[in-house]
């Protein structure tokens, strides 16, 4: 892919400013609340980092109209992990927010060590994809992923805590470039494959949908299995679902160097927002039927 300063330098930026929202939403005391009860949160993150990963390299194997391209790029949405809109989905269907948040910051930064590990063992068992030799480089992905998600991720703990007021404004900010990042990575991706965009659209479409579907039934199952409240099922079946997908792509772009990877993110994104709306309906109505 060619070199794009857009690209190379602005959706890193971008991606560290969501990172330091996420950090902003974040309190000593929220760890210290699942730390008490850490049971939740050892559920959440078994699934997010190891269970939805390995649905993501079944799907992929599943769909084999896919190129070996796609198919690595469903891999690399799985094992992303969960997005800052999942705090606000989860609020929204009236799930545990506080595990919500534990887990999109634990797992934001264990997919540092995990999601260049999954992506390898899904380039080793998918066919073809190791004809193409795309690999996500453990060193580069470690220093990316340590300056876009660790560092902002402290650096927004820290202004919360000392300056509390502040870190209320600047959340509601962060959102907003969260959405506006997510749209120009979508533009963008159309542009450069607008020669048969297409073509890998309806190629792609029903494995990120069955990705989707699946792993939101997987984490209310496994949250439900492991005797978890409806408040935390709810919470885990989102943190499941809604994926950092601005992370996935640029990964793609810029340490994969290859659009068609980046693909299955972009059409990820437009499934799991229209999925959410379901989400947050069906947990409100859990949570009804569980007080009334």
């Amino acid at each position: 892919m060619d070199q794009n300063p857009l690209i190379d330098i602005g959706l890193p930026i971008a991606l560290a400013i969501i990172m330091v929202g996420i950090g902003l939403s974040l309190t000593r005391e929220d760890f210290a609340v699942q730390a008490r009860a850490p049971w939740p949160s050892i559920v959440g993150l078994v699934g997010q980092l190891v269970l939805v990963p390995l649905v993501g390299i079944g799907v992929a194997m599943l769909f084999d109209g896919m190129t070996p391209l796609l198919a690595l790029g469903v891999v690399l949405v799985a094992a992303s992990p969960g997005g800052a809109t999942s705090n606000l989905i989860t609020y929204l269907a009236r799930g545990n927010v506080a595990l919500s948040i534990i887990l999109t910051a634990i797992a934001s930064v264990a997919v540092i060590l995990t999601l260049p590990l999954w992506f390898d063992v899904g380039a080793r068992i998918i066919p073809g994809a190791a004809e193409f030799e795309v690999t996500v480089p453990l060193v580069q992905t470690f220093g990316l992923l340590l300056g876009v998600i660790l560092i902002p991720v402290l650096l927004g703990m820290i202004l919360r805590a000392r300056k509390p007021a502040l870190a209320d404004r600047i959340e509601r900010f962060v959102g907003l470039v969260g959405a506006v990042v997510l749209v120009l990575l979508i533009v963008g991706i159309v542009i450069g494959q607008r020669d048969r965009i297409v073509d890998l659209v309806v190629a792609v479409g029903p494995a990120v949908i069955v990705l989707n579907l699946a792993v939101i039934l997987l984490g209310g199952f496994v949250a439900w299995a492991c005797r978890l409240g409806r408040a935390e099922q709810i919470a885990i079946a989102v943190e499941f679902s809604i994926k950092n997908t601005t992370l996935s792509m640029l990964i793609a772009f810029t340490v994969i160097g290859n659009e068609e990877v980046g693909l299955a993110a972009a059409v990820y994104s437009l499934v799991m927002y229209l999925t959410m709306v379901a989400l947050v309906y069906g947990g409100r109505r859990l949570m009804r039927t569980a007080t009334s």
